[in-house]
């Protein structure tokens, strides 16, 4: 709701840009409009807020916040014995709903603790393949209409290849998965001087209670051959 908001800005001439993070824009942009830059990655990982020690030290039980079903799947994948608790807001309202005790913890991603400087003795980082980030996590996507030569200009400097690329392959998946932002998929890629490192994550059904993973590394850094890749060996995985 909030991106269409800002896209129709961009193309009333409202507003010559927008800054979305990038795991909110739809597969398909509106006609007219395109990302004009992708700054450096933050952290792309999600977290457990709440947690001093492992995810093992979890009680059993115990009632983890989130709203997001692919974060519900993957932790029931490792521990389907906890408690997945509906939570909704800003950070500031989730992070509230642990520390009165209405859950144990609360899965976020790290990208945005670190943004608002948010530091805290009890963050525990779930990295893949425990569990794996959803589609530009951590990346920011500066759209504009796509003939505005200037701003695009303008915003050169601003535009990291590295993070480019990881957006492209990610989305890639994403579209060739049929996947919108409430859907439980996940996926990294990792650019290198080697080439492309990249991890998926496909939820086998609706309740989250299985999935399969794929991991795979290409020296050509084509991210759209990677992407398509990856999405034939997820539905390679399903058959």
């Amino acid at each position: 709701m909030f991106v269409k908001e800002l896209e129709q800005a961009l193309l009333d001439g409202r507003a010559d840009l927008a800054v979305h993070s990038a795991k909110d824009l739809p597969v398909e942009l509106p006609g007219g409009l395109a990302v004009l830059a992708v700054p450096a990655r933050e952290d792309a990982r999600d977290v457990l807020v709440g947690v001093t020690g492992t995810l093992s030290d979890l009680a059993t039980g115990a009632r983890i916040g989130t709203s997001s079903p692919r974060r519900r799947a993957q932790l029931r994948m490792v521990r389907p014995d906890l408690d997945i608790v509906e939570v909704r807001g800003n950070v500031d309202t989730r992070l509230a709903r642990r520390d009165r005790g209405d859950v144990d913890a609360v899965m976020l991603a790290a990208a945005g603790l670190i943004r608002l400087g948010i530091r805290r003795p009890d963050i525990l980082v779930l990295a893949p393949p425990v569990c794996v980030p959803a589609p530009g996590q951590g990346l920011l996507a500066v759209e504009g209409r796509a003939n505005d030569t200037t701003t695009r200009d303008a915003l050169a400097e601003l535009d990291d290849p590295d993070a480019r690329a990881s957006l492209v392959a990610e989305r890639t998946v994403l579209a060739g998965m049929g996947g919108g932002c409430m859907t439980p998929i996940g996926a990294l890629c990792v650019p290198s001087e080697l080439g492309l490192w990249m991890t998926a994550f496909a939820a086998a059904d609706a309740d989250g209670t299985a999935g399969r993973h794929v991991t795979m590394t290409s020296r050509d850094r084509d991210p759209v051959a990677i992407g398509q890749a990856v999405v034939d060996a997820l539905r390679q995985a399903a058959a």
